[in-house]
């Protein structure tokens, strides 16, 4: 007799970019991933300069979270969630969107505090820790914000999260203001210099340039640009998240791919596989990010997770149905 499948669960994840979804059903060691959904909608767009949502904007997102709405019922989903970041918090018609994609689409949104979208994104991310450290500096590079989460590794516990930081540079609001077609030297090394001053602080109280230099820190990347870097390294003729997610890149792989990306034009970063034209404006200000952490963490390795906070989000209701799930977090 065949065993009866377990139920299922989704993860909506609506970023200032992105809005991406995952239908998965647990397993004794974690879960399996069941159908998946990601479209960039721009949901930010603008937002920094105006304060608002556009009318542009959320008609795209509505049309995306109609798509997942219709994934989540055919999936036979027992239980979701679906929570929005960045671009709400800062918008000031959230409440008025929120109302309408409920009213649309039948989807209740939660607009989270960075606070637990560092703790989701931990938690997600919390397999590929590397347990020979002693801590690890996980970067999420954002469209509207980057958050740096200082963990503490301790022997074969739960990891302990020590300290974060969300800085209000993202790589939309960042190529908004300095372009996404041909970015030349000067206005790169802008960018490099305006993260550098922003994370500056976190850095030093934390000492986490001489951790990394005595080579007790783990450097761990979740974001478009991290994994859009890995599949361009591997020469990946379209992206496989098999092949990028838990892949350990030098630092002067990642440097080499950055200076190719960053020399190209929108149209020629429009045409690779591994971004394409609705990530080549902004994937630029996206290694701009990553190049100032890089430089204020140099632990000669970038590891690359393509996961975050929607894998966060399906074990805690796993955990919470008492379906599956992995280690906890200290907090």
């Amino acid at each position: 007799m065949n065993e009866r499948p377990g139920p299922s669960f989704g993860a909506l994840d609506l970023g200032t970019n992105n809005c991406r979804l995952l239908v998965a059903r647990p397993q004794a060691e974690g879960f399996r991933v069941t159908d998946a959904f990601s479209r960039i909608v721009r949901l930010g767009e603008g937002v920094a300069q105006s304060g608002r949502l556009s009318e542009q904007a959320i008609e795209r997102t509505i049309g995306a979270l109609r798509v997942c709405a219709g994934k989540l019922r055919r999936g036979g989903v027992r239980r979701y969630r679906a929570v929005a970041t960045e671009a709400c918090r800062r918008a000031e018609n959230r409440q008025a969107f929120v109302e309408r994609a409920d009213d649309e689409t039948g989807l209740a949104i939660e607009i989270i505090s960075p606070a637990e979208e560092v703790q989701l994104a931990l938690e997600g991310c919390a397999p590929l820790f590397d347990r020979t450290m002693r801590r690890v500096l996980l970067l999420d590079i954002g469209g509207g914000s980057t958050e740096l989460v200082w963990i503490r590794l301790d022997g074969e516990g739960p990891p302990v999260l020590a300290a974060w930081t969300s800085v209000g540079h993202g790589v939309v609001s960042l190529a908004e203001r300095y372009g996404g077609d041909r970015v030349d030297g000067t206005a790169y090394a802008a960018m490099v210099a305006e993260i550098d001053a922003a994370i500056a602080p976190f850095a030093a109280e934390h000492e986490i340039a001489a951790g990394a230099a005595a080579g007790t820190v783990q450097l761990l990347g979740t974001s478009g640009t991290v994994t859009t870097i890995a599949g361009i390294h591997l020469d990946l003729p379209r992206y496989d998240r098999e092949k990028v997610d838990g892949l350990r890149l030098g630092f002067g792989d990642v440097a080499a791919v950055i200076e190719t990306i960053v020399g190209q034009d929108f149209a020629t970063r429009a045409a690779q596989p591994c971004i394409g034209p609705g990530r080549g404006d902004v994937v630029v200000a996206g290694c701009a990010i990553l190049d100032a952490v890089m430089a204020a963490c140099p632990s000669r390795y970038l590891d690359v997770a393509d996961r975050g906070l929607r894998e966060g989000m399906l074990l805690r209701m796993m955990r919470a149905d008492g379906a599956g799930g992995r280690e906890n977090v200290r907090p």
